[in-house]
């Protein structure tokens, strides 16, 4: 039975750009095995191929920029961060047919996103992606310029990375 996506709510998340003091980006690949996987590797022409910035869902009540922190901190282990912008909409993205009723635990028709960039300030031994507290969600990261993240991302979100980039370009400036 078709899941008409009309009838599904977005989830309320946010995104974080992460950016180090040289200016670079932080990207973190997926991790294999998830329900949506084959799909975002079919999607990008490689297993392993699906890159993306830090991003998570909202509490109830939670503020979004406490839960850009939060989901940070929770993905890449990132805690010596500070928000530099936040963006000015909320951006949304819709989940391919094939994926409808199969990922976000089968609730939402795709997700509704707030987005920060961050300065990263600390060391990148900081970073850790297999936290103790659950399943992590990058087997890899880097750091990228910015023309280079659109070239990553799976292309149903391209379209809001491709705004994200544009809007938070202007903060992405080395040693600032």
């Amino acid at each position: 039975m078709a899941i008409d996506p009309e009838k599904l709510p977005y989830r309320r998340n946010v995104g974080i750009m992460a950016v180090n003091q040289a200016g670079l980006v932080w990207l973190g690949r997926r991790v294999g095995g998830s329900p949506n996987h084959d799909y975002m590797a079919a999607q990008v022409g490689k297993v392993g191929g699906w890159w993306q910035m830090p991003q998570g869902g909202i509490d109830k009540n939670e503020d979004p920029a406490k839960a850009a922190l939060r989901e940070l901190h929770e993905e890449t282990g990132i805690s010596s961060a500070r928000i530099i912008a936040e963006s000015r909409e909320w951006y949304r993205y819709d989940l391919p047919p094939e994926l409808l009723g199969r990922v976000l635990k089968g609730k939402y028709r795709g997700q509704m996103q707030k987005w920060f960039v961050v300065r990263f300030t600390g060391d990148d031994r900081e970073i850790n992606i297999t936290p103790d507290e659950h399943d992590p969600e990058f087997d890899q990261w880097r750091w990228v310029k910015l023309d280079e993240v659109l070239t990553h991302i799976v292309p149903f979100k391209r379209a809001v990375y491709d705004q994200v980039v544009d809007e938070f370009r202007r903060f992405i400036v080395p040693g600032r």
